[in-house]
């Protein structure tokens, strides 16, 4: 889309979380401590060519978009193929 020659691109994601809690008294819980990115990029295309390139990419990333944005979330369960209501965990089915 910005017609730049791009050699190799490759990124890595970490993520850093905490699992607590107990299955059996049903206290299961996660805490997010951060998500972190590294972008390596091959070019020899200007620095601010470069740059632009860069935020743009991050900014229509959709896993990016998942940890910075409040996103709402919609469960739906099914048991033996029909709709399987939790409180507080599923929407009910109007």
């Amino acid at each position: 889309m910005m017609k730049m020659k791009v050699e190799g691109a490759s990124c890595r994601v970490t993520f850093r979380k905490h699992l607590g809690g107990s299955v059996l008294k049903g206290t299961v819980f996660n805490h997010w401590e951060g998500v972190s990115t590294f972008l390596k990029v091959e070019s020899d295309e200007p620095e601010e060519r470069l740059a632009h390139l860069i935020r743009n990419a991050k900014a229509g990333c959709f896993a990016e978009g998942l940890v910075t944005q409040q996103v709402p979330l919609h469960s739906h369960v099914e048991v033996n193929g029909e709709p399987f209501h939790i409180e507080g965990v599923t929407e009910k089915q109007g």
